[in-house]
């Protein structure tokens, strides 16, 4: 007892030395206090999926999924580690493991609303609808209070007069909730379906209160993202974009950026149908090559500061390694992380032979996406609309700098050009990637490859129009967000 007593406790203190370690920034000392715990006691499950934690900060994702394998083939019927290696897989962007090893987790304990759930999402991002939406009425079966999966299930088709969910949700919403954001998430499903009804007035009333009860529970000031943009711009000047960059030059991969709900999964769906490219989805292995590459530093400011006298061939290698440990087979590899706009500079400087994407979008329509989504991580300026009209206006002064200093370095689509004219814009798209045209660009609602974005039921179908100036349903709702914009010099009506 008493050597378990020591080995423990040498775990503990490697384990609390690695989580110093990444607070300051040091992912190389993180990694090697995650090693050594695990050295400690293998056994431990919180070293061994600790080390794995640290293995993707540092872009080491082909040793996280052999990890994960060998961890799956020997959970047998330990239900908890198969939840927690589906999770670590889905990091890893392979939600086709992620969802087997939900289902193998759902076998053992088939009645666990939390695992239901989760195998759920991951069968939304392998594109069985039907069957999550089975999954997660079962969830609500078992557990009432599971208000997340009202949301999610509203969001899965459109709702009809005969076949919705309204009077449910709102005699659950009448009760109280016990946490929240679990009024946040009643509220935003039903905004979603009483949209899908045509009930505008009804609708934005419960996402006004949804955003609201949301953004209370945030401790956010919009400034901060605000300086953020102002500083890159002053940092990532004419002159450092000017310099030669001796940096690294494999080709690809490309960038599909832009705010969420622009479309950027609707670009990345057409450009992954192409037989050479294969998409990753939204990855953090940019930001987290910067990091590594920075070590430590105050706060996001002071690591602006930073990268603009780094060593960029380090990043653009650093970045390039990770992403082959996801092992997929196309030559071109898709990074579609929206807010990789923020990195437009360094990706320039660091990938030279990248191919950046910008997706755009009506500026009325891009707030009232973002608006109107409840994100389950991230874009905390999208719950109320003064936030969104100043993180709108830095996000397009920034967009401006990048385009002037990199010399309209990177392609841009506009989502409306997009569905007005599919064909045009997705062959001068695949043209500018270096890529000969194939006609399944076109049926990209066919392509049976994972998404696990908030449109991953939307780009299971054709192009459609119904999104395009959605905002005029609510335009009184909306007009101080408008009149922002506006001062601001934006043109609220531009495509």
């Amino acid at each position: 007892m008493l050597m378990v007593g020591s080995v423990s406790t040498i775990v503990d203190n490697h384990l609390r030395a690695s989580q110093a370690a990444q607070r300051r920034g040091d992912f190389d000392a993180m990694l090697r206090e995650a090693r050594h715990a695990n050295r400690a006691d293998a056994a431990d499950s919180r070293a061994r999926f600790r080390l794995l934690e640290c293995q993707l900060y540092c872009g080491q994702i082909d040793r996280v999924i052999v990890r994960l394998g060998e961890f799956e083939r020997d959970a047998d019927s330990d239900h908890e580690s198969l939840c927690r290696i589906a999770e670590y897989f889905t990091h890893c962007a392979d939600h086709e493991s992620a969802l087997r090893c939900y289902r193998r987790a759902v076998g053992l304990q088939p009645n666990n609303p939390e695992y239901l759930f989760a195998m759920a999402a991951a069968e939304i991002a392998s594109g069985d609808l039907q069957a999550a939406e089975r999954h997660l009425t079962e969830v609500i079966s078992l557990d009432q209070h599971d208000y997340d999966a009202y949301r999610n299930r509203s969001t899965l088709k459109k709702q009809s007069r005969e076949n919705n969910h309204i009077a449910e949700i709102e005699a659950l919403l009448a009760q109280g909730t016990k946490v929240p954001a679990g009024e946040a998430q009643l509220c935003f499903a039903l905004a979603k379906e009483y949209e899908d009804l045509g009930e505008d007035e009804v609708a934005f009333a419960y996402l006004k209160r949804g955003a609201d009860k949301r953004r209370s529970v945030m401790n956010y000031r919009v400034k901060g993202d605000v300086d953020v943009m102002q500083r890159l711009q002053a940092v990532f000047d004419a002159d450092l974009m000017r310099q030669e960059p001796a940096a690294c030059q494999e080709p690809g991969p490309i960038f599909i950026l832009g705010l969420p709900r622009s479309g950027t999964t609707l670009v990345d769906r057409i450009l992954s149908s192409h037989s050479r490219v294969d998409s990753l989805g939204e990855i953090n292995n940019f930001a987290y090559s910067l990091m590594h590459t920075i070590g430590q530093a105050a706060d996001k400011l002071r690591l602006i500061d930073l990268s603009a006298s780094i060593d960029f061939a380090a990043l653009g290698q650093r970045y390039c390694d990770s992403l082959q440990g996801f092992g997929r087979a196309g030559p071109l590899l898709i990074d579609k992380t929206p807010l990789n706009y923020l990195y437009i500079g360094l990706i320039r400087l660091a990938l030279p032979a990248a191919r950046i994407v910008h997706v755009h979008r009506n500026p009325m329509d891009s707030c009232y996406g973002m608006y109107r989504t409840l994100f389950r991580a991230g874009y905390p300026f999208s719950y109320d609309l003064d936030d969104l009209a100043q993180y709108y206006l830095a996000y397009t002064r920034l967009m401006e700098h990048w385009r002037t200093v990199t010399n309209s370095g990177f392609f841009e689509i506009s989502y409306e050009a997009l569905i007005e004219d599919q064909e045009t814009v997705s062959r001068e798209l695949v043209a500018y990637c270096g890529l000969d045209w194939e006609p399944a660009c076109l049926a990209f609602h066919e392509n049976p490859a994972a998404v696990s974005t908030a449109s991953s039921a939307q780009v299971r179908q054709p192009v459609y129009r119904d999104a395009l100036q959605r905002w005029r349903r609510y335009e009184a709702h909306l007009r101080p967000l408008r009149d922002t914009l506006r001062s601001g010099g934006v043109d609220v009506d531009a495509q």
